[in-house]
């Protein structure tokens, strides 16, 4: 935040460009009626820079004379009088000199572990169907984060947003409106962060992938109460005390493709590899298994899919019916196991299809409903014949 800078007050309406600094922690603002208006650092953020603190060069080359001018006769007292201009011109004015003031950062005691928000605000927040959104990247640690913004057209991306966020602050990124939700569908935020002049404890380079859903943007109850603005807003968070959110990024086809490809299990001293999802289910399954346990197979959506983000109803399923067969190709090998395939109640559409593929491809297994005191509702028990 420098002079020149053009701002906007956070707790007011309206704004101005910042002419001086009373102290390190008070601009000075001069609005649109020219009175310069004391304002805290906190209270406003910069929506515009000027190149104010950079040094110009002042041209030491005279302007030609019209020739004309050269033949017009002049006194002495007429040249005096021009060389004195001349000198004038030269001189340098002090606004274009570089500034070397920095505001000190202002830190939080227990505030040093990384925590970067993207939030939106609405400028209209009772006409959600029209209000223009105002983007904002907050800053709430005592760490400086140099970030660049990427977001996705196709498999190509463009730069967004790029700069340097102050210790405990919020920057403006943009306003936009919803016919620009599309854009704001794949965003990668890339940072780095430090201290200014002084110690302190590295943190890693990150690259955090990010999937807006735009339908959020017309529900007001998305938008919520919080510390960082007077008005609701939505907040995705970025990083939360040193660890970067979870990727969102999950390729629908890639999904599809390995769903409709036969897993293999252990053959002799070959392995084909799971999913981390597959996996997942599996050895946890092979760990409840032990002690002649049945082998229990959780086969929800959100047990199996690390997301459900651009997967239909069918496409779930289909992947729910994968996890199902490749469990009972590798275990009907092995006569009088037990395996508690976990479905849930619902409205039946799962159940019933592992039914009808038991039915069709499974004819030695036997099955029957699984213990409710054990399993709860929505279980079904397979016995290997």
């Amino acid at each position: 935040m420098k002079i020149g800078d053009k701002v906007r007050f956070l707790n007011d309406v309206g704004g101005g460009i910042i002419t001086g600094f009373q102290d390190k922690n008070t601009v000075l603002v001069c609005g649109d009626d020219g009175f310069e208006i004391p304002t805290l650092v906190k209270d406003v953020v910069v929506i515009d820079t000027d190149d104010y603190n950079i040094a110009k060069k002042v041209s030491k080359t005279p302007k030609p004379k019209p020739a004309a001018e050269e033949r017009k006769a002049t006194s002495v007292k007429q040249a005096l009088a021009v060389a004195d201009d001349e000198e004038e011109e030269e001189e340098t004015d002090p606004a274009d000199l570089e500034l070397s003031y920095r505001p000190m950062a202002q830190e939080r005691r227990g505030a040093n572990e990384l925590n970067l928000l993207l939030a939106f605000v609405p400028r209209k927040p009772k006409a959600m169907s029209d209000t223009p959104f105002e983007a904002y990247l907050v800053n709430d640690c005592n760490y400086y984060v140099h970030y660049s913004m990427l977001s996705y057209a196709d498999n190509a991306c463009t730069l967004r947003h790029e700069g340097e966020i102050a210790p405990n602050t919020k920057i403006f990124l943009e306003e936009f409106t919803h016919n620009d939700l599309h854009t704001w569908e794949r965003i990668t935020l890339q940072t780095l962060a430090f201290k200014r002049d002084k110690l302190f404890l590295p943190k890693p380079v990150m690259s955090i992938n990010l999937r807006i859903d735009g339908t959020k943007f017309y529900k007001l109850h998305a938008f919520q109460p919080n510390m960082f603005f007077n008005a609701p807003a939505l907040i995705y968070e970025v990083i939360k005390n040193d660890k970067a959110a979870r990727d969102f990024f999950v390729d629908a086809d890639e999904l599809r493709e390995a769903m409709q490809t036969p897993q293999t299990f252990m053959t002799g001293n070959e392995a084909a590899p799971l999913s981390g999802a597959e996996r997942r289910a599996t050895d946890n399954a092979r760990k409840r298994s032990a002690a002649n346990e049945p082998l229990v197979i959780d086969l929800h959506a959100h047990e199996l899919l690390d997301t459900m983000v651009g997967l239909a109803p069918k496409d779930i399923l289909d992947y729910q019916l994968k996890v199902f067969h490749d469990t009972m190709r590798a275990e009907l090998k092995h006569k009088g196991r037990r395996i508690v395939f976990i479905h849930g109640k619902g409205d039946g559409v799962l159940r019933n299809a592992l039914i009808k593929e038991l039915t069709r491809h499974y004819a030695q297994a036997n099955y029957q409903d699984a213990s409710f005191r054990e399993y709860g509702y929505g279980a079904t028990l397979v016995t290997i014949g």
